[in-house]
């Protein structure tokens, strides 16, 4: 088979002589790429995860990468007849994501442990894993796509903008996209559950994973508790003004632009609604104080960021005019990007954004195009 005559997944060669590897996470996602893989007359190995303490989730709905996953995970191999492995990564997933997710929240930030997932286990450990095994390309159930050859290839949004996972995969290095495919990426969801039920998949009505696998019903101030025993100390809750508010029970239990919650309060109006409601403007972990204000005090136009990861065509110095999403729910703001060649990178937004919280993430686009992200450092207000 020549170039001009590639298969699926852009190699010149049959399907049967190329060996992709699936991350088969037990979901449908996943579980739909090893079998329409498969049905394409791929080798295809699944392989699947195991992260934690399958134990802490038992009964949890939306979990992934555990006691239930891997079962589910191993019935679709069988199902679709192809061999199948499971991986004990729980030591370097420990060390890689809930250690660091712990850490971030101390420093009063809030962390994106799926990114850091598939920074460095899946898209680092598990990539490496499935060359020993021979493999031409590892494919996962993430909606994005991919666009170009062996080499130099680019990494789009998915088709389905309300299913578009391309901001968890900001750190996604040009070596680990060339080696990476994304089958699903111009599909929308509903068109996936079809395929799994058409191809009679036990897993075609499960759940979608939902929230942060390792942590129980979301009480990830228990995962800190539970690591940094004694670590999360009472504090006051502090007006931008000066105003003593009230007191907290730690500041890991607060996030930039946070309203609800903050159990202080406020001022109700004659039909019950709440009049000049507060919002969490700053952490402060070293006082263990948490700052509130009006929403106006949350505007911020100026981010800088850190630990940049790029992708893009070289811009290190150059203005360069993008659009960035500052968390995974918020759309797209334009701004002016400059990437400052260390690893740093200032982003001056068009208009001010509320709720810019230090520890997410801040991913830049130009169009469809990812061109990498960063962990936002710092905040502020040009002039403010």
């Amino acid at each position: 088979m020549d170039a001009q005559h590639l298969n699926t997944l852009g190699f010149a060669k049959s399907p049967a002589d190329t060996r992709v590897v699936v991350a088969m996470s037990g979901g449908v996602d996943s579980s739909v790429v090893a079998a329409l893989l498969k049905q394409q007359g791929y080798d295809v190995v699944g392989i699947t995860l195991q992260l934690y303490d399958h134990g802490m989730t038992v009964g949890k709905k939306g979990a992934c990468c555990a006691g239930q996953d891997i079962y589910d995970a191993k019935r679709v191999a069988d199902a679709i007849d192809i061999p199948h492995y499971v991986l004990d990564y729980e030591s370097r997933f420990r060390q890689s994501v809930i250690d660091d997710f712990v850490d971030t929240y101390m420093r009063g930030e809030t962390p994106i442990p799926c990114v850091r997932c598939n920074q460095t286990v899946k898209f680092k450990d598990l990539l490496a894993q499935a060359r020993d095994l021979g493999a031409d390309c590892l494919a996962t159930g993430h909606y994005v796509r991919r666009n170009g050859g062996l080499t130099g290839a680019a990494l789009l949004r998915g088709a389905d903008p309300g299913r578009d996972q391309s901001y968890f995969l900001f750190a996604t290095t040009q070596a680990q996209l060339d080696f990476l495919r994304f089958p699903l990426g111009d599909k929308p969801k509903t068109e996936t559950r079809a395929i799994a039920e058409r191809l009679g998949l036990p897993v075609a009505d499960k759940p979608d994973s939902q929230d942060i696998c390792f942590v129980p019903s979301g009480g990830y101030a228990s995962v800190v508790q539970k690591l940094r025993p004694g670590a999360i100390e009472p504090g006051e809750i502090v007006h931008v003004d000066g105003r003593a508010m009230g007191r907290h029970d730690g500041v890991i239990n607060f996030t930039v632009g946070q309203r609800k919650g903050l159990g202080i309060g406020g001022r109700k109006g004659p039909d019950g609604e709440e009049l000049d409601p507060l919002y969490v403007v700053r952490v402060e972990p070293e006082t263990h104080r948490v700052i509130v204000g009006p929403r106006t005090a949350l505007a911020r136009d100026r981010v800088q960021v850190r630990e940049v990861n790029w992708i893009g065509p070289e811009a290190v110095g150059v203005p360069l005019r993008i659009e960035v999403k500052l968390r995974s729910a918020q759309p797209l703001s334009p701004a002016t990007l400059l990437l400052q060649g260390d690893g740093q990178a200032v982003v001056e937004l068009d208009q001010p954004q509320y709720g810019v919280s230090p520890g997410q993430a801040a991913v830049f686009y130009q169009e469809d195009r990812l061109l990498g992200g960063g962990w936002i450092a710092a905040t502020a207000l040009r002039g403010g």
